[in-house]
């Protein structure tokens, strides 16, 4: 008796210890990449780049997007974006909340009139803003909230759609690992 309950035993400890079967959703497409550290470009003058009687700082890109930060807090760029949803040529927000892609009739940055590219591998900030270039990526971050944008050649998107200090898997710290 003591032998098959042993048995039972270590029969029932092989499989709860069994490593389980993982499946993927495979028509879910794989979370894009992080954005690269804007941060860590050299920072440009901002008033070089200013427009608008000094309300707002422009540039442009050398894949022919133009880009604004409002002192007011919006910012966003418009132009030619790969990958875009539905053919969206602009992605704009403001500071503190998450940018969204949308299309428009014209740029909407045409009254800064012409802009002064921005040299990759710099960036222009202002509050807790950043947008930047390497040459090839235009990405634009808030530091407040972590959201914000990439224009890549190879596809566009939009980063901290979800805050996970507010919206997290049930049973998640932010705070712990």
């Amino acid at each position: 008796m003591l032998r098959r309950t042993i048995l039972a035993g270590a029969a029932a400890a092989a499989l709860v210890g069994a490593p389980g079967v993982a499946a993927a959703d495979p028509n879910e497409s794989p979370a894009p990449p992080p954005p690269p550290n804007v941060n860590g470009y050299a920072p440009v003058k901002p008033s070089e780049f200013s427009v608008l009687g000094d309300s707002a700082y422009a540039f442009g890109t050398p894949d022919g997007l133009t880009c604004m930060v409002q002192r007011s807090g919006g910012y966003g760029c418009s132009g030619p974006i790969p990958g875009a949803p539905e053919g969206a040529n602009m992605v704009s927000g403001a500071m503190g909340g998450v940018p969204v892609f949308s299309n428009v009739a014209a740029n909407p940055f045409a009254s800064a009139g012409e802009v002064k590219p921005l040299p990759a591998n710099s960036r222009i900030s202002f509050q807790t803003l950043s947008c930047g270039t390497d040459g090839a990526l235009t990405t634009c971050v808030d530091s407040k909230n972590q959201a914000g944008f990439v224009i890549a050649p190879a596809g566009s998107w939009i980063v901290g759609e979800v805050n996970p200090l507010v919206d997290r898997p049930e049973g998640t710290n932010p705070y712990f690992n």
